[in-house]
């Protein structure tokens, strides 16, 4: 059994809806979400059912709640997973070599199956908001980001991004950026905890399928069974961001810039504060990621590059 677990208003819903038609000739289990967050509950569904391959149609979020459908079933060893891309958002999509809704198609029924890394975020109890409720670990497959971006996609609304596509965040991070109080970071990595980074941070980018703008290419080692982290300082962001030059605030070599690639990381705040996993918004004042190496089996497509230069040594 094939299932396409489709929001079908994701994106500009053209796409959505031309993945839906495709997908029944071909014979998928077409199933649509038709509230915030069933997208999960059908992925689990469908694993649980037995489904040899449970595929996302929507975006960077809509994927996000289909692996975690799929993991929390205990049935990302058997059922492997895939995208067809019809968000606003497709980043993920676009790093596995995958350009478009009739694209995605043939990379279901023909494409390669790679075992990929997947990101997780752990919160234990005790830790995460001023009420200490405890939240189970999340995953995330192309990055969690935390600080100046995150809060300011917080005020994003939906109709803006429908309009504008991803240039909907670049507009309200501008409008936020002067109001902007900076993250009290305690940042430590690897089992051993060891200290790598105090202070105050603009941004905190942690990628598991993205490298992040001033390295050399997008796509990370998503097989490597290593994080990619960025911690940008508290540098003047507003004249970069209002310049539209953001590769130039993270450019390679910045002096205000901490790059690590590590296996976990312990990350402390000041107060709790909101990070975005793959474009869904969580508060918390204590995280721990990890890499889960070779965690889901994912069909890619010809672009996909297993093994992608590393990046240049001033990464540690």
């Amino acid at each position: 059994m094939r299932v396409l677990v489709r929001n079908p208003n994701s994106g500009d819903r053209k796409r959505s809806v031309r993945a839906a038609d495709i997908a029944r000739d071909r014979g998928y289990d077409v199933r649509d979400s038709t509230r915030r967050g069933e997208t999960y509950d059908l992925a689990r569904e469908a694993a649980a059912e037995g489904a040899a391959l449970v595929a996302a149609c929507g975006g960077d979020g809509t994927l996000n709640e289909v692996v975690r459908g799929v993991d929390d079933a205990g049935r990302l060893d058997e059922t492997e997973v895939g995208v067809v891309p019809a968000g606003t958002g497709n980043d993920f999509a676009d790093n596995v070599g995958i350009r478009g809704v009739e694209h995605a198609f043939e990379v279901l029924d023909h494409g390669e199956s790679r075992r990929i890394d997947l990101g997780s975020v752990d919160l234990p109890a005790g830790t995460t908001t001023d009420h200490d409720d405890p939240t189970p670990p999340r995953p995330f497959l192309n990055s969690c980001v935390g600080g100046l971006t995150a809060e300011s996609s917080a005020r994003t609304n939906p109709e803006s991004k429908r309009r504008l596509g991803v240039l909907a965040y670049v507009v309200s991070t501008l409008a936020h950026t002067r109001d902007f109080q900076g993250l009290e970071l305690d940042v430590r990595a690897g089992p051993e905890r060891d200290p790598v980074w105090e202070g105050t941070a603009a941004m905190l980018l942690v990628g598991n399928g993205r490298r992040f703008p001033g390295e050399e290419r997008r796509q990370a080692d998503m097989e490597d069974g290593r994080l990619n982290v960025v911690v940008v300082e508290d540098a003047p962001t507003y004249d970069y961001l209002a310049r539209g030059a953001l590769d130039k605030l993270l450019r390679r070599g910045a002096s205000h810039l901490t790059r690590l690639k590590v296996p976990s990381l312990v990350v402390d705040a000041s107060r709790p504060r909101q990070f975005s996993l793959d474009g869904e918004l969580v508060e918390r004042r204590h995280v721990e990621f990890a890499c889960r190496p070779g965690a889901m089996r994912f069909r890619v497509g010809d672009d996909y590059d297993p093994h992608p230069p590393e990046t240049p040594p001033d990464v540690r």
